[in-house]
């Protein structure tokens, strides 16, 4: 039975999401589960937690939680990735800098000034770590879940022959949602998405065989369904088709929301900044697992919909499945550039994962996506060869920043976020 690493498992919540997942296979009884991360009191409550799934279940896997990580990447199968190098500090330097210079990011770690920071942060321990996996376990799968995805996962099939893909839960969180918005039931809605990560896009959308695109578009004369949704209904209305990532993600990426204070608001009413919120969500949780758990309550052991576990079980039981995975585009999407990171239905079974073709996208979305992927192709250059200039580049060509700071501005806004992170960018330095 497979052995399945989880790297960066003090990210508690979401670690627990995987070890619930595994334990609703039965297949995959027998298995090991390997914790890891750099802080050990948040990993003691993830193998308390785990350990406490996996008796109340009766299940029979091992948990294991090793001192290193070499221990833990030795003999494993699968290698989830869950990381956030440089933890809250970081997150700090990349929202509160730029910010300083008029950008507001509302997230801040896929794209824009923040996503650039956190992709050279994370790039070189994903290169390390498949240095790692190369020599202890080279068979193994790269699962990552790590933002900023296209720029990671683009840098790991670049720079590494380990098998990887990336994994989101936007699509299948939007297909849901699309779903409401027309008022049909969830599980009878089938779609045919395909662009990049956080910018993919509904090319299809169906229940039962028939277009759901004329439902959303009466949708969108509905004020309380649109206020729900206002910036993927706006590019919607003006580029004709949905995207995969939530309005306040997509503000980020493209030039239109986000100008100023006025027309943020005026787009997205209701304020919602994940760097405030996260840090504290991140503790509460922490928490309220810990209650739970000293407390002896019962745990809730559900399958989510994220698609890690689900591909582990598709290979180990050549079980057919199709999932919009993050892969390198080797002629997938067309009219992208070879190379990128795209992010497309795959089918998974026994022998891996296949991605499908998809051929041109409408020319506006892959307009749309080129100028995201600009900054992805210059980041991923730079963390590669250490090249700080195109670090300035990919700022300088970011769609929001662009459309609020002069050149000279970007220049001196990035020579701050360098300074601000010198420690955890040395080789910049």
């Amino acid at each position: 039975m497979p052995k399945i690493a989880i790297i960066g498992a003090g990210s508690t919540t979401f670690a627990a999401r995987l070890i619930n997942d595994l334990l609703t296979y039965t297949e995959l009884s027998g298995s090991t589960i390997t914790l890891v991360d750099i802080d050990p009191d948040r990993l003691a409550v993830t193998e308390a937690y785990a350990r406490r799934a996996v008796e109340q279940v009766d299940a029979q896997m091992r948990i294991e939680a090793p001192t290193t990580r070499g221990a833990a990447l030795e003999g494993a199968d699968y290698v989830f990735v869950t990381v956030m190098i440089g933890g809250v500090a970081a997150f700090k330097v990349d929202i509160d800098v730029p910010a300083s210079y008029g950008i507001d990011q509302t997230v801040g770690d896929t794209l824009g000034p923040g996503g650039v920071f956190r992709a050279l942060r994370t790039i070189p321990f994903l290169l390390k770590l498949c240095n790692e996996m190369a020599e202890v376990c080279p068979d193994a799968w790269l699962l990552n879940y790590a933002n900023p995805m296209a720029m990671n996962c683009w840098a790991v099939s670049a720079a590494t022959d380990i098998k990887s893909v990336g994994l989101c839960h936007s699509v299948q969180g939007t297909s849901k949602q699309l779903a409401r918005y027309c008022g049909v039931p969830p599980e009878e809605v089938t779609y045919r998405v395909a662009g990049i990560n956080h910018m993919a896009w509904f090319l299809e959308l169906k229940r039962n065989g028939e277009d759901l695109y004329p439902a959303l578009r009466r949708a969108l004369e509905d004020p309380i369904i649109v206020a729900q949704d206002p910036i993927r209904f706006d590019i919607y209305r003006h580029f004709g088709y949905f995207n995969t990532e939530s309005s306040h993600h997509m503000s980020e990426y493209v030039p239109y929301y986000r100008k100023n204070q006025e027309t943020i608001q005026n787009y997205l009413t209701e304020k919602w900044d994940y760097p405030s919120l996260w840090p504290e969500q991140r503790e509460t949780a922490q928490d309220d697992i810990r209650r739970m758990l000293d407390g002896g309550q019962p745990l809730e052991i559900t399958r989510s919909h994220e698609y890690g576990v689900q591909i582990i079980h598709s290979i180990e039981t050549d079980t057919l499945r199709r999932a919009n995975l993050n892969v390198a585009n080797t002629g997938l999407i067309t009219n992208l550039p070879t190379g990128s990171c795209v992010e497309v239905p795959c089918l998974v079974d026994g022998t891996g994962v296949r991605p499908s073709y998809i051929g041109d996208l409408p020319t506006q979305l892959a307009g749309l996506n080129r100028t995201n992927i600009n900054v992805q192709e210059l980041t991923v250059e730079a963390a590669l060869g250490q090249d700080r200039r195109k670090a300035v580049h990919a700022i300088l060509l970011d769609p929001l920043t662009a459309a609020l700071l002069t050149t000279d501005k970007v220049e001196r806004m990035v020579d701050e976020m360098f300074a601000a992170q010198a420690a955890e960018l040395p080789q910049f330095q």
